[in-house]
This record gives structure tokens, C-alpha cells and sequence, in this order.
């Protein structure tokens, strides 16, 4: 059983931020629901690669904040298009940095595993070059970090 699970509270949409998200993520699917009074699902929990997410409709007093995120590791490019460009769309924002806020206001981070990489190299210099580059992307581009990291 995992741990730590995050816990969604929207406003009163947690059934459609549900179904939206299993519809985006491969490997995904509800795993329960739960009725509210009018029928209309009020909450439940879905399952992410393995990865289990909680909703709830709390009502207008809980907000998301940019303060935390979901950083999803992305391996390809054709991964972190799929899902940034899915996060983005129907009123999505695009964000700095590889950051994306859904249009229910959750903060996302699309991030290949080689970033880190790149970010935490010995050659400082070269670390601060893919930086930069990351500095002036929304959605993340693999090759550019790489040319950065390559171009001394």
C-alpha cells in the first residue's frame, strides 16, 4: 500500500477531474466512487501507473495553490507532448519550467528524468547552460536540453 497518497479537494467536480485524468494518463483507471445526494459522483479515488489519487468535492473554500504540484516523470517526448498539451487544453495554462495547470486549477509538473540528470551534473557550467534553456521553455524540449548541455 502506498504511503503517502494525495488528496484532491475541488469544488464540486471531482467526477469529471476523474474522468479526465484516466482518459489522459495511459495506465490509469478509477478505482472507486463515491455518490453524492443529487447522483452525481462527489469523489472517489483513481490510480495513476500503480499510483493512487483521493478526490473529494470540498466545496468553494478549498483552492489549489501553485505551492504544490504532481511532477510526472516523462520519458519521451511524445509523453510530456501528450500529457502537457492534455493538461493545457479546455482552459489549461501553460506554465514556466515545464509547469502546467489543469483546468481545474491542479498544478502539474511534466519532467524527463534527464533533466535532473542534467541539473545535477559535476560540469557546473554545463549544468547552468541546460538551466537556462529550461529557463526559457513552457513544455519541456529533451533536445534542446541536450544541445544546451552540449554546446561549451
Amino acid at each position: 500500500m502506498q504511503k503517502i497518497t494525495p488528496f484532491l479537494m475541488f469544488n464540486d467536480n471531482a467526477g469529471d477531474a476523474m474522468d479526465f485524468y484516466v482518459s489522459l494518463f495511459p495506465n490509469s483507471k478509477i478505482v472507486s466512487s463515491v455518490p453524492g445526494p443529487d447522483g452525481k459522483v462527489m469523489g472517489g479515488s483513481i490510480e495513476i501507473n500503480g499510483e493512487r489519487i483521493n478526490t473529494f468535492n470540498g466545496g468553494p473554500t478549498f483552492k489549489f495553490e501553485q505551492g504544490i504540484s504532481l511532477m510526472v516523470n516523462a520519458d519521451t517526448q511524445d509523453e510530456i507532448d501528450h500529457l502537457y498539451d492534455g493538461l493545457a487544453a479546455d482552459g489549461g495554462e501553460e506554465q514556466p519550467c515545464s509547469w502546467v495547470v489543469d483546468k481545474f486549477g491542479v498544478s502539474w509538473q511534466i519532467v524527463p528524468p534527464i533533466l535532473m540528470k542534467l541539473l545535477s551534473d559535476p560540469d557546473r557550467e554545463k549544468a547552468g547552460r541546460v538551466a537556462q534553456a529550461m529557463f526559457k521553455m513552457t513544455k519541456i524540449i529533451i533536445a534542446d536540453l541536450e544541445a544546451a548541455a552540449e554546446n561549451a
